[in-house]
């Protein structure tokens, strides 16, 4: 494979989709988070961990956007990262809810699955990815 072997068009697709996600969360989380949290129903609001989240967030899905037309190479390194970032999301909000953070608020359940598909997305495309180089 060369340096410039043009990504499939689904996983540019991904990606795109990944950063309007990640923006819709982390824009509203980052100006206003305990607004955004509370119609969540998070019961208990810290601000500055919430946008560190929404920094995280932000990082992620522009770099996402950044990246979506960049040469198959490239694709290599971030989807590693969201291979590890959504697996470790995954991980850590089912075990808060196991634990019955805030009430097991129903919308956690929904960022729990968005994560979850997400991570199936990620996976499957850096197993496609794995075998074009």
């Amino acid at each position: 494979m060369t340096t410039s072997a043009s990504a499939p068009y689904g996983l540019k697709v991904s990606f795109v989709v990944h950063a309007i996600a990640d923006l819709l969360f982390a824009i509203p989380l980052f100006i206003a988070p305990a607004f955004t949290l509370g119609l969540f129903g998070w019961q208990t609001i810290d601000p500055i961990a919430a946008r560190i989240a929404a920094a995280a967030l932000f990082g992620i899905g522009i770099e996402s956007w950044l990246a979506r037309n960049a040469p198959l190479s490239s694709f290599l390194a971030m989807l590693n990262l969201k291979v590890i970032w959504s697996l470790a999301c995954t991980v850590g909000i089912a075990w808060s809810l196991l634990e019955g953070a805030h009430g097991r608020p129903p919308m956690a359940f929904g960022i729990l699955a968005i994560f979850v598909v997400f991570h199936a997305v990620w996976v499957y495309w850096r197993m496609v990815v794995g075998k074009l180089r």
